[in-house]
């Protein structure tokens, strides 16, 4: 006959000790990881390095709105819209979807249009930044970019719209 010789097996008690025993371990270990460093012993003398904050992209949707902001665009906005009693509409039109790199800066290519059934005729068109807020004028006549103050100075936009 042969006998089973019986193992010695540890307890659950035992199996649960141990396992209790490795978790704590574990969390003892990894589980510092959330907690703050202590704090240096000698405050550091050196200034922080100040940190440049990230320029937020604009969309070409958000470059439509910040052009269609500028007091100009809006007065001659109502005035297409009022002296063609609403048979003509004012609109951007994207005149290149590839970005203008001027100055390492990209820029959005977007004209004023007067808006007919029939076709669109350009007033202006405008350089919009990705990042920031120096909205260009691309000045057909010269192939040169004027600042809006520049612009303004020149041309008097608002004397186009029938406002003084």
């Amino acid at each position: 006959m042969h006998m089973r010789q019986k193992r010695d097996t540890p307890s659950k008690r035992v199996q649960f000790t141990a396992l209790l025993v490795l978790v704590a371990a574990t969390a003892t270990i990894f589980g510092c990881r959330g907690e703050k460093p202590a704090a240096p012993a000698m405050a550091s003398v050196t200034p922080a390095t100040p940190v440049a904050p990230v320029a937020k992209v604009r969309t070409r949707q958000q470059a439509m709105e910040a052009l269609m902001a500028l007091p100009e665009l809006k007065a001659w906005s109502s005035r297409i819209e009022k002296s063609s009693g609403g048979a003509l509409r004012s609109a951007l039109v994207e005149y290149d979807p590839q970005p203008r790199l001027i100055k390492g800066k990209r820029y959005f290519q977007l004209s004023f249009v007067e808006n007919g059934s029939d076709a669109a005729r350009r007033w202006e068109s405008f350089l919009v930044p990705e990042t920031g807020d120096d909205i260009l004028v691309d000045d057909a006549a010269t192939d040169k970019t004027l600042t809006l103050a520049q612009w303004r100075a020149a041309t008097k936009p608002m004397e186009r719209a029938g406002a003084n």
